[in-house]
């Protein structure tokens, strides 16, 4: 490489500033060190955060349902919502939507129309979020919401333009920049937005959904995920199925997950599928599944009867010819825990019950500790890790979602029919918190990357990039990977659209001291890495730098 080539980096990056976000100012609940650490970030937002989606600007949108009567947060300039289909009140001047801004720790309501119960949503390329269905006068709503930096965007709905019913349903963003949205109570078929260009019909049955579905349909959200070869792996109480979408044909069904236990909504599970890695094979994949609730736990907690949830996480590589699935024991059971990918590619799973299941009052014994799970620790004994205690619980609808700095947030909790603070034993919970998980102890700062710049914020498919770092104690390039990492709509715990790519890695070369760059190329196709937005880190010794948004196109 040519020394014009080498220095190009290392003199963009004397120039650019770095940013980093500030230190958080409540008192922690524990000490860092190998079990992570809790932050309180506000005592209260107003609203219980049902829903949530971190956008490219570094602001983190919530919101929970139209039809909990009045919430405490008073909407903007006088506004108020109209609703003569509201099943709560037809006038209500507050709001159930917040706009969070991670870096100075504030936020600001938003005015939502129709009923966001129990929807979903995906990210567009462009960054705005996509949000569909709901209940009530919602649940054939499309929302949207474009990030700004001037305080002055909101929600813009369009009523009745899904073809049906969306309650409970699960969206996937597509390689050719559309999303699917599957299922939904007694939907037993699929849609695309925006519509097919073909004039195919507007939804798509999917007898599969109706095969898994019992008396409680322990298939809502069901669990999605794109799969390299352009193909849907869906997971529907115990059974799965890899999907062409595009000839609505059901390529395999894959051996049901051992031990007859459904995963999904209500029994409430979760899932992620493991990061892609270019440098072996992007096309091999892995699907994770974690806890639930044993088959009748619905049932039996409204009766007062409190089952104890599943311990167990299924892993399958679905890209394999004849895959089967490792069943692995977690440390605790958990039912409506969250999981989600952090930037150094461990699996954090975190919120949820010991006993019962979701839905209203139905959980019992909140499990306080999150634990951490390392795919690729051989020593299956030596995967799961338990961290430090949180002193909120968080039960049914609450949520969780992976930031910039590497911090996790966390918000809801509310097991009620309507906002109820007292005389019951898990009043709702408007509050958020960070859990700083223990690659941000301070003891680890020697051998934390800090990303300096990067030559091209446009990340283009199979083309090269240079992301330059410091590192005060450098180890080896073996030490070294880049990563992205597409942000999660988390609801009902899983987060949709959630997925990680490890960039195909050329080298790492010391510019000048502590300053290295790492010469990486971008996803090898829209199906490994479909467009839009992504965080990336660099990562160093296990140890993750703060993220650097691209746009993948």
């Amino acid at each position: 490489m040519r020394t014009s080539m080498i220095l190009i980096p290392f003199i963009l990056a004397s120039i650019i500033a770095h940013f980093q976000l500030p230190a958080v100012s409540q008192t922690v609940s524990s000490p860092l060190g190998n079990q992570g650490q809790w932050h309180l970030l506000q005592p209260s937002i107003g609203i219980s955060a049902m829903h949530m989606q971190l956008l490219h600007n570094d602001q983190v949108i919530m919101f929970d349902r139209t039809d909990f009567g009045h919430s405490n947060l008073p909407l903007s300039n006088g506004r108020c919502r109209l609703d003569p289909y509201d099943a709560a009140l037809k006038i209500d001047c507050s709001a159930h939507s917040v706009l969070y801004d991670i870096l100075t720790n504030t936020f600001r309501p938003l005015m939502v129309q129709t009923d966001t119960w129990c929807s979903s949503g995906s990210v567009f390329p462009n960054g705005t979020l996509i949000q569909t269905g709901g209940f009530n006068d919602g649940e054939r709503s499309i929302r949207m919401f474009t990030p700004c930096f001037d305080g002055t965007c909101d929600w813009v709905e369009f009523p009745t333009v899904l073809s049906q019913r969306r309650w409970y349903a699960t969206n996937q963003i597509l390689p050719d920049s559309r999303m699917i949205v599957i299922g939904g109570r007694k939907q037993y078929n699929y849609e695309f937005y925006p519509k097919d260009p073909q004039n195919a019909p507007s939804s798509i049955q999917f007898s599969f959904l109706q095969q898994t579905s019992d008396s409680y349909e322990d298939n809502l959200y069901p669990f999605v995920h794109l799969l390299p070869d352009g193909n849907l792996f869906i997971f529907a109480n115990t059974r799965s199925v890899l999907l062409n979408y595009k000839q609505n044909r059901v390529l395999k069904e894959f051996p049901s997950i051992p031990g007859g236990d459904p995963r999904n909504y209500p029994s409430s599970g979760s899932s992620v599928l493991l990061p892609l890695d270019e440098n072996n094979g992007s096309n091999k994949a892995q699907v994770m599944v974690c806890g639930g609730a044993p088959r009748g736990s619905f049932e039996s907690a409204a009766k007062g009867n409190f089952v104890r949830a599943v311990a167990t996480c299924g892993r399958l590589k679905v890209t394999d010819t004849n895959p089967s699935w490792e069943l692995e024991n977690m440390p605790l059971p958990r039912a409506m825990g969250d999981m989600l990918i952090l930037p150094n590619g461990d699996v954090l799973i975190i919120n949820g019950v010991g006993k019962g299941t979701a839905g209203w009052e139905l959980g019992r014994e909140p499990v306080l500790t999150p634990v951490i799970y390392r795919p690729s620790e051989k020593n299956s004994e030596q995967r799961f890790s338990v961290m430090a205690a949180a002193v909120r619980p968080r039960l049914y609808h609450s949520s969780a979602v992976v930031l910039k700095d590497g911090r996790i947030l966390v918000g809801g909790s509310n097991p009620h029919i309507y906002y109820n603070f007292t005389g019951v034993e898990y009043p709702t919970d408007l509050s958020l918190e960070a859990f700083s998980p223990p690659y941000l102890a301070p003891e680890l700062d020697s051998v934390r990357p800090t990303i300096r710049f990067i030559t091209n914020s446009m990340l283009g498919y199979r083309v090269f990039s240079y992301v330059t770092f410091t590192v005060p104690d450098y180890t080896s390039a073996s030490q070294v990977s880049v990563r992205i990492l597409a942000p999660s709509f988390t609801t009902h715990s899983y987060g949709m659209n959630q997925r990680m790519v490890v960039l195909k890695l050329f080298g790492v070369t010391n510019v000048n001291g502590e300053t290295y760059y790492a010469t990486v190329m971008g996803p090898s196709t829209a199906e490994i890495a479909p467009p839009g937005y992504y965080l990336l880190f660099v990562v160093h010794a296990g140890v993750p730098s703060s993220g650097l948004w691209v746009q993948v196109m």
